[in-house]
């Protein structure tokens, strides 16, 4: 399951961590956010070990998704190395979300 992420945690969790990581800015109210849980949810199995995944309730953490230019949800941003690297903006298939996935794990 992907972890909740507060923008106080952002630079230790994200930007420092060893492998790479999608980082999936939702709120509660967001349909399509909701229609991207399940697919969320088995990317988190599937990856297990090779990214980490977190979420960002961009009502709550707003600080990170300004930083990042957030100006739809849901947006899901790749991180590797410390830096944002791919950006994905709204409801996708698994498979499509696997292909940028993969492409990051290179």
């Amino acid at each position: 399951m992907a972890s909740p992420l507060l923008d106080a945690d952002f630079s230790t969790k994200v930007l420092k961590s060893p492998l790479p990581v999608l980082v999936d800015f939702w709120a509660p109210w967001c349909g399509p956010c909701k229609a991207m849980l399940p697919i969320v949810e088995a990317l988190t199995e599937q990856y297990a070990g090779r990214v980490e995944f977190f979420k960002m309730n961009v009502d709550e953490q707003n600080e990170t998704a300004s930083t990042f230019s957030v100006m739809s949800i849901p947006t899901f941003i790749l991180f590797k190395n410390g830096e944002a690297r791919d950006t994905i903006i709204g409801v996708k298939s698994k498979e499509e979300i696997s292909k940028h996935l993969d492409a990051l794990l290179i």
